[in-house]
């Protein structure tokens, strides 16, 4: 199969902006992702070739109560809506690395998407100090056009730090320049951003949130805030909505307290 099979063949992603979790410390951006496509009330508009990735399914529930299954990577959207969401269910396979990397960055450049947001986590033990004031903080790609007057331009003037790597200057290769910063826990986050080519023309930013392993669903609203706030008016959201599947399977059923005394 092609990489990407649209379930809605009248839904087009040219002039919207895409987001894109990946697999990363706490899951927290994946569950950031699910919490914009239940706030938003996005449905499934497409799937992806689940090839590269570890293979998933389970089950699924879309914004108008339709039951069915979920696959390792899909697209979500709204024909009304300039935001499209990707979700990511498992991670890329070990051999399929950068095959999957480059695969899904031609992608979106082919797509016609007016900018792109990739959201991760990053491991919040390998902090420094000054990195201890603000949850998020913020990557945007050397090759990235100016977030100056187009879909980002917002996040300029949020209060979020640009990100610094917590690793020592005297550990890093002689002579690299290091264009993107090295990301603990960032799964492939670092190798989407330094893989961007040279003629990249869409404005790009990788959010990243400081998370370690646990209930993260205060970090992924966090996430899913500063990426709501960094669209703009595109993206108003006054109540955030959880995901039914949360309520059952995000940490399995609740314990029967009798079993405490």
């Amino acid at each position: 199969m092609s990489f990407f099979r649209p379930l809605n063949t009248t839904y087009k992603l040219s002039g919207r902006v895409i987001l894109v979790p990946v697999v990363s410390v706490g899951n927290v951006a994946q569950l950031a992702a699910d919490l914009l496509i239940a706030s938003l009330k996005l449905d499934r508009v497409g799937v992806f070739d689940p090839k590269y990735l570890v293979p998933v399914v389970g089950a699924r529930e879309d914004s108008d109560g339709t039951d069915g299954l979920t696959t390792p990577i899909e697209l979500f959207g709204e024909a009304s809506n300039t935001i499209a969401v990707i979700q990511q269910r498992s991670p890329v396979l070990k051999s399929s690395k950068q095959q999957f990397t480059d695969t899904l960055l031609e992608f979106i450049r082919n797509s016609g998407v007016s900018a792109v947001i990739f959201m991760g986590g990053v491991d919040t033990s390998d902090r420094t100090d000054s990195q201890m004031h603000t949850p998020t903080t913020f990557i945007l790609p050397p090759v990235s056009p100016p977030l100056d007057g187009g879909p980002l331009a917002s996040l300029t003037d949020l209060p979020v730090p640009p990100y610094s790597s917590p690793l020592p200057r005297d550990l890093r290769s002689e002579g690299s320049s290091w264009p993107v910063p090295f990301i603990p826990g960032g799964g492939i986050t670092y190798r989407l951003l330094s893989s961007i080519p040279d003629s990249w023309q869409i404005p790009t930013v990788g959010l990243l949130q400081y998370a370690m392993e646990g209930d993260n669903r205060l970090d992924a609203q966090l996430l899913a805030t500063v990426a709501a706030k960094a669209l703009g008016s595109t993206a108003v959201i006054s109540t955030w909505t959880q995901p039914t599947a949360w309520v059952h399977g995000l940490f399995g059923t609740p314990h029967d307290q009798t079993l405490y005394g």
